[in-house]
């Protein structure tokens, strides 16, 4: 995984480049999200694998209908330097550029269950606090937390679910 971001990251940082030149990062990251999803369908990697496919052909199968025309070049670029599979790991790395730039944190928060919207705000406060940006929550129930929750905001992962806090009793007793 390590060596596909590394792979994708100049592109990553070429694309975002674009972007803001362009002021349009919602729809370079709408374009590169849809991208990223058809490459990374199984059928379509095995396409991109094909050397007998044609470049144009690559380009127009990834490309969405409204995507302008610097994106069109961008793909044709991605297909020349035989990187289009590394489109999901660029367009997750055209998102952390983007958020650092729009200073916001992505947050995802996996809670054993459905959380109220005020105990969302709670966390979407502490949060904000705590990294100092605006922060985008996304949402997901896991039951195996058995309660408590998990917040996975970039570089931070905070554990506060049961079967963590179980996880490390457990540690701690058996050393």
């Amino acid at each position: 995984m390590s060596q596909a971001l590394t792979l994708a990251r100049p592109y990553a940082r070429a694309a975002f480049a674009i972007a803001r030149e362009d002021g349009k990062f919602a729809p370079w990251s709408d374009a590169l999200a849809f991208s990223a999803r058809v490459a990374a369908d199984p059928r379509v990697s095995a396409l991109l694998s094909n050397p007998e496919l044609a470049r144009g052909d690559a380009v127009a199968l990834l490309a969405p209908e409204a995507a302008g025309e610097s994106y069109g070049r961008f793909l044709d670029l991605l297909a020349e330097s035989q990187r289009l599979q590394q489109l999901p790991e660029i367009a997750g790395l055209f998102e952390q550029l983007r958020a650092d730039a729009e200073n916001v944190v992505k947050a995802t928060v996996t809670s054993a269950g459905e959380l109220s919207g005020e105990e969302l705000e709670k966390i979407k406060a502490a949060l904000r606090r705590r990294f100092g940006r605006d922060v985008e929550v996304t949402t997901a129930v896991d039951a195996s937390l058995i309660g408590g929750a998990v917040i996975d905001a970039g570089d931070v992962v905070i554990d506060g679910s049961l079967k963590g806090k179980l996880s490390r009793l457990q540690t701690a007793l058996a050393h």
